[in-house]
């Protein structure tokens, strides 16, 4: 549910170092922030250094869709950067949060010159397609009630840390539902 990614963290870190033409900026988005709106133009790839940021969908209905939970290392944007579309979800910021941000031609220029670069982008592209499909098949074939145990059993600070309305969107229910399902584990 929170998704992060150390290995791509730690080599952005190492890039950031060595970066003398300062094309690797580090960023900080307040709590509530939009880092990139949905149905936007995206000219960087963004990777959260600290904090907690969500990524939603607002169908035509007004109802949002929470795709995933973005920490420490996860990255956004670089479908856009690939794709050449408008972005196709919000990235909200739960918590204040610092990211950096790499301008396209830099991304791209990363992606065909830099072997290990290019490996961790493909690795962290496979891993986001995964985690979709299996969260994706449990929800579908598991009751409300076995999705929010397996969520509350994986992060057990979760509610501490996300707001209720977002881990109803993240399920794809009502908040009214999420609070009856709660109630009935005792964890209201």
């Amino acid at each position: 549910m929170i998704r992060v990614n150390k290995a791509f963290l730690e080599y952005i870190v190492k890039l950031k170092s060595q970066d003398s033409t300062h094309t690797i900026i580090e960023q900080e988005a307040p709590k509530g922030e939009k880092i990139i709106t949905q149905r936007t133009v995206v000219f960087h790839v963004s990777i959260v250094k600290e904090g907690l940021a969500k990524c939603y969908l607002t169908e035509d209905t007004g109802n949002d869709f929470i795709q995933e939970f973005f920490g420490a290392g996860e990255v956004f944007g670089e479908l856009e950067m690939f794709t050449e579309e408008l972005s196709f979800c919000t990235i909200e910021a739960l918590t204040p949060v610092t990211y950096y941000k790499i301008p396209k031609k830099a991304f791209l220029a990363l992606i065909q010159n830099d072997a290990k670069f290019n490996a961790l982008v493909l690795k962290l592209m496979a891993s986001k397609i995964r985690y979709t499909a299996l969260r994706h098949s449990y929800n579908q074939s598991h009751s409300l009630e076995a999705n929010l145990k397996r969520l509350l059993n994986e992060f057990p600070d979760l509610l501490h840390e996300i707001p209720k309305n977002d881990i109803a969107n993240y399920l794809g229910i009502t908040t009214r539902s999420l609070n009856r399902a709660l109630k009935a584990r005792n964890e209201f």
